[in-house]
């Protein structure tokens, strides 16, 4: 097990090695495993890339990030700008449902409001608006609602599972309710668990999924 001087070391020459970081500007300190980064980056998609990358470390329990947006002066530009150009983003962006997300813009900060029925929406959403210029950072506060009832989620995501091609869905149980999504059952393989996970993400109105599928060697017939 790596002591927490050895897993900074990591972290710093993991960062140095990522083309998408400019290292120079970015402090790592950790204890007990857990990383902190600190410093200023360019971006915000530079900001997530560290992050992404601190996490890739083998032994890095959790990361914080702590890094601060700070744009170049010809990337400045002002929160009217900036809203007028969120709003462009999710209107061209085919997986947003049009006129349901509202935008707040303060001091480059980008708020997303609203309800959407999909997962994906809300994701996409985020998305969308991730790589503007002058976004310094987003809160996605868009809800899932959905439209139909849990029963119709439970059973749907049943559906999925059985078209499913790497998934035995005699072997898992489904439990829907108010957006929550619970999967129990033994399957053989890592893909066939991540393969049923996705398929209940698809489902309309899930907000959480809890996979508790275990991954057993031999599964009894």
């Amino acid at each position: 097990m790596k002591t927490d001087t050895e897993l900074q070391q990591d972290v710093l020459d993991e960062l140095v090695w990522e083309p998408s970081v400019d290292a120079a500007e970015i402090g790592v300190s950790v204890q007990n495993g857990v990383v902190t980064l600190n410093g200023t980056v360019k971006s915000l998609t530079e900001k997530w890339a560290a992050e992404r990358v601190a996490q890739r470390v083998n032994e890095v329990r959790a990361v914080t990030d702590g890094l601060v947006v700070k744009l170049p002066g010809d990337s400045e530009r002002s929160d009217t700008d900036v809203a007028r150009a969120v709003a462009n983003a999710l209107d061209w962006d085919p997986s947003v449902p049009r006129n349901q997300i509202k935008v707040l813009v303060e001091h480059g900060q980008v708020t997303l409001q609203g309800s959407v029925e999909y997962r994906y929406q809300k994701v996409a959403a985020e998305s969308a608006v991730r790589h503007l210029k002058g976004v310094k950072g987003i809160s996605n506060f868009i809800s899932i609602n959905p439209r139909v009832s849990a029963k119709d989620v439970k059973h749907k995501i049943e559906m999925a599972l059985e078209r499913a091609a790497q998934v035995d869905a005699k072997k898992i149980a489904v439990e829907a309710a108010d957006g929550k999504v619970i999967l129990r059952g033994n399957v053989r393989t890592w893909a066939e668990r991540e393969e049923a996970e996705q398929a209940a993400w698809a489902a309309p109105g899930v907000s959480n999924v809890q996979n508790d599928i275990r991954i057993v060697t031999a599964v009894a017939a």
